[in-house]
Formats: C-alpha cells, structure tokens, sequence
C-alpha cells in the first residue's frame, strides 16, 4: 500500500469561494467577468465541478489572482497520508521534521535539540507546543513558562514569543493554524 499520491487531485472551491468573498463579490459579478456561467461557479465552489485549465485561469482573472495562487490555496481531495520518520538519519542529528506535508490548514513540525532562542515568533493563528522529551523554557506576552515532558502551551495568534531547549536531545512538536486561512481577526497592535 502506498503511503502518498504524488499528484493528490484538489478541491479548488473553498479557495474560490474565499477568494471571492475576501473581495466582497457575488457569483453573478464574478460570472460577468470570466465568462462563465453563475450555475457553473457555483458547482466549482461547492466541489460539485472541477475547472479545466482554461476556466481556473478565466475565473483566476476574475478574482484578481493567478491560478497557482487559487491551487496553492486549495484543500486536497480527502485523503490520509502517513509521514514516516527517516531511519537513515540518527534522530540527533534532525533539528527539524515536518510532520504534515503540502499545503493543510494546520503545520506541525517536529523540533530535536538546541533552538535559536533569540528568535522571536509571532503567528497570525493559534499555535500549540508540546514537549515531547525534554523541557524547554518559553517566553511570551512578558512571562517566563518552564515546560516539562508532557507538557503544552497554547497561544492565541498575535501573541509574540521566543522558546528554548534547557534538556539535550529536547523533543517539541508545534502544531499551529496556517497562515493562510483566516482563523481569527487582525489584532491592532
């Protein structure tokens, strides 16, 4: 059995369908300007119809954007995939390891050992780390947190954070909300 298909088919209507509305268009204004029929759009936004080539770029035109940009934001057609570990390369030697591969609504990835501790993030959307081996220390919204094996923290988008490994052969998994999908709304800051 295969572990992955190279060439997943897409669902490119909940990628139209945001894309329209993000620009606060209706079916009816998008079908004037692509050509294409409102019943037709319709059937691509609700993955009831797949666009060939040539109307994904129509409709692309129409929504300002390109066709790569409409796919790359698009959702895979239901699958499963299994992401093995590299069993060739000793685990200490792996800083980090993504965990889902292709563009989801969710990124996990695997941290071993040291981490640039200077470096500072903030993700637009909510983030979660769990320590799987090891302990870290994690600064964020002014505070210290000492995390232990088995332990998480959750952070809301926007808040800006630094972490660290205080243990060798520190393991920590961040599984955070793509920076693509609108999950919550621009904080000010």
């Amino acid at each position: 059995m295969g572990d992955h298909k190279d060439q997943q088919p897409v669902r490119v209507g909940a990628a139209v369908r945001r894309r329209r509305r993000a620009l606060e268009l209706t079916l009816a204004v998008v079908a004037e300007r692509s050509g294409l029929s409102v019943p037709f759009l319709s059937q691509i936004e609700n993955d009831r119809a797949r666009p060939s080539r040539t109307s994904l770029e129509k409709l692309a035109d129409a929504l300002r954007t390109t066709a790569v940009e409409l796919l790359a934001a698009a959702d895979p057609a239901c699958s499963v995939d299994v992401v093995r570990a590299d069993v060739t390369e000793p685990d200490f030697a792996r800083k980090v390891r993504s965990l889902v591969r292709g563009h989801h609504q969710l990124h996990a990835s695997e941290f071993t050992g040291d981490h640039d501790a200077g470096r500072e993030f903030q993700h637009r959307n909510d983030e979660l780390m769990y320590v799987a081996d090891g302990a870290v220390e994690v600064e964020a919204e002014g505070r210290a947190y000492r995390l232990g094996r088995g332990d998480t923290l959750y952070l809301t988008g926007g808040v800006r954070h630094r972490w660290r490994a205080t243990v060798p052969d520190t393991r920590v998994v961040v599984v955070a909300v793509a920076e693509h999908i609108e999950a919550v709304q621009d904080r000010p800051r």
